[in-house]
């Protein structure tokens, strides 16, 4: 199975895909999307524009997107809402499932404790995906989205099967 991770900003979205064979997870691609124009229409345009090409090109079969959390910045906010708004879009036009997690979730699935910084999320990342190549702290973190799918993926599937099986 092909993930794809995507970590929502308006100037920065993070994007990394990893194939996934029950227990065992390698990376395929990380990046950055970074926005273009002055206003807020042509930098949404451009991410999607981005992040549909790299779609194209991996053709993912699942997605997990990191959840928006509030902050003091109301509009700041809303800014990053309309840019995870793209992220989630851009899967759905590909008609794809989509997992979303908020950032603790993320940091305890990967690194062990849910408030991890960037750097303890950046070496579990590389100790998980031997070998990679990690191209910024926003593809960083986009690794980490996708390996917190897989997993929860993983998890979900073990139990429906169980279920199945149990003839529930």
């Amino acid at each position: 199975m092909r993930v794809i991770g995507i970590d929502p900003g308006l100037r920065n979205l993070g994007w990394g895909i990893i194939d996934t064979d029950g227990v065992r997870m390698s990376h395929v691609a990380n990046g950055t999307c970074h926005s273009t124009g002055t206003d807020l229409a042509a930098r949404l345009l451009s991410l999607h524009t981005q992040l549909t090409e790299i779609f194209t090109g991996y053709a993912p079969d699942t997605a997990g997107v990191e959840q928006t959390f509030v902050n003091k910045d109301g509009a700041g906010t809303l800014k990053l809402g309309q840019a995870r708004g793209i992220a989630m879009l851009v899967p759905a036009q590909a008609g794809l499932s989509i997992g979303e997690y908020a950032p603790n979730k993320i940091k305890k699935t990967v690194v062990g404790v849910g408030h991890a910084d960037k750097t303890q999320v950046a070496h579990m990342v590389k100790m998980q995906l031997p070998g990679v190549v990690i191209t910024g702290p926003d593809a960083a973190d986009a690794l980490a989205i996708a390996l917190c799918h897989a997993f929860h993926a993983r998890a979900g599937n073990t139990l429906s099967a169980a279920l199945a099986r149990a003839g529930a």
